[in-house]
């Protein structure tokens, strides 16, 4: 099948790379004239594990193009994907539509013959019957059917999670549509992935759904943890303890500073905006944004606490700044507004990350970015480890202690080994666990001399060193 892709962002470039792969023969275009001259030499804007050698496998098959001509690459084509963003706008949170709007209306100009105009980007529900409307009034003698295929590609492993999905979600109003869908989709329904054939609002429905409630479980397990550091229980067991209940189920029941990235933060805030269009209330998502938020910013809180209640002009050495490993994303990242935060409390900032070094230059102001966790950590009073890389978990002890100022940790990500950083004089301070290098049974109503919890800082916000710049 001949397919135009419109967007050559994180989910237009996985779809079209993957469609390519199967023999689809495939035309991604996008209106960045820099973006298609280096996608033609191989060359992809984003880290994504495995996307690469896909992308450089399709251009040497001819089955993966790129181009800036929208009216080529629509010309023949049998199904058209719209995968341009749908960012949240600034005065409202609801999803800024005028990227996906603009794009349907160059492809209904550009329409030859029967085509399925799918949705591939995250849209409100409802936004199906706009593109409709929109093509009819642009082209009335257009031949076309408007379908939803959201995505559900995690970033890190947005290849598997194309090529191997737990399902294919696909809306549309009339049959041509699914037998087109359905030949697109033919190697995973030959090998047995679930299809979900519904209506379009639904299929709009599904994929906020899906991301909201994966939110709902990462705040949950979250608070979870917070509970666990005043009554010394250990997160991690927790977590394994209700992941094993199969009605509860293992992923997102790790503890950590908050979610972010592309996903979770702009599709809970459009889901609730749309939820208060109609008139129907979801309390758990609002709840979810705003304690995602809080928690982002508590996280500085833990640092401050960690280095005995101030980290004025202190260094702080600030391992990751990805939102997640196996990604150069930092959309929306727990490492920002916990940087600003210790930055407004007066610390000196050091920060290191694998991928997402030359993103973070371009948002980050006064942070010197350093070329590995040790150049990070030199002199500094407390490394922070923020984003979960492999090479963190790894973390030589015995050299960090020789060259940093003081051994103070804060394991945001429960991946090191506190154990033997402890070897070396290092206190770890983790999510949801005790402190390693402090008395096991440590009470919560101790005072901040006494060595205080982070909720013993909220108790007292009177004291100038625990309100200064992160409240």
């Amino acid at each position: 099948m001949r397919i135009t892709i419109v967007g050559s962002g994180y989910v237009g470039l996985v779809s079209g790379a993957c469609f390519a792969a199967w023999g689809h023969q495939v035309i991604c275009v996008d209106n960045d004239a820099r973006k298609i001259a280096d996608l033609r030499q191989g060359i992809i804007p984003i880290y994504e594990p495995g996307l690469e050698s896909l992308v450089r496998q399709g251009i040497k098959a001819a089955t993966l193009s790129f181009t800036t001509d929208c009216a080529a690459a629509v010309d023949g084509s049998s199904v058209v994907m719209i995968a341009v963003g749908t960012p949240p706008r600034p005065r409202d949170g609801n999803a800024d539509l005028s990227f996906l709007y603009g794009a349907v209306k160059e492809v209904a100009t550009a329409l030859t013959g029967y085509a399925v105009i799918v949705t591939k980007s995250t849209v409100p529900v409802g936004t199906g019957d706009e593109i409709a409307r929109i093509v009819s009034r642009t082209r009335p003698d257009a031949e076309f059917s408007v379908a939803s295929n959201p995505e559900f590609l995690r970033e890190g492993s947005a290849v598997g999670d194309f090529l191997q999905p737990d399902r294919i979600v696909v809306g549309a109003m009339d049959a041509p549509a699914f037998a087109m869908l359905d030949r697109l989709y033919a190697p995973l329904i030959g090998a047995g992935i679930a299809v979900v054939k519904t209506e379009r609002r639904t299929a709009e429905l599904i994929k906020y759904a899906a991301n909201a409630f994966l939110a709902v479980k990462i705040s949950f397990i979250n608070e979870v943890a917070d509970l666990c550091e005043r009554v010394d229980a250990d997160i991690e067991k927790v977590s394994l303890g209700i992941g094993l209940d199969r009605r509860i189920g293992a992923s997102f029941l790790k503890a950590g500073p908050g979610f972010g990235g592309s996903c979770f933060p702009k599709d809970t805030l459009a889901l609730l905006r749309t939820s208060q269009d109609y008139g129907v209330p979801l309390r758990l998502v609002e709840e979810t944004v705003a304690v995602n938020d809080a928690r982002k910013r508590r996280m500085a809180l833990k640092v401050i606490d960690a280095l005995g209640g101030s980290v004025d002009g202190e260094v702080i050495a600030i391992l990751g700044l990805a939102f997640k490993a196996d990604t150069d994303d930092v959309r929306e990242t727990p490492a920002f507004p916990l940087i600003e935060a210790l930055q407004r409390a007066g610390a000196r900032i050091r920060a290191f990350d694998p991928q997402a070094m030359e993103r973070s230059r371009a948002i980050l102001d006064e942070v010197t970015f350093c070329t590995d966790p040790y150049q990070c950590a030199d002199g500094a009073s407390a490394i922070v480890l923020v984003t979960d890389w492999p090479e963190f978990r790894d973390l030589e002890f015995p050299r960090l202690a020789k060259i940093m100022r003081r051994r103070t940790l804060i394991d945001l990500r429960n991946a090191v080994d506190a154990d033997a950083a402890g070897v070396s004089g290092f206190t770890v301070t983790s999510i949801g666990r005790p402190t390693a290098a402090q008395p096991h049974g440590r009470k919560a109503n101790q005072t901040q001399e006494e060595g205080s919890d982070i909720g013993a800082i909220y108790a007292k916000p009177e004291n100038p060193q625990h309100r200064h710049g992160v409240m």
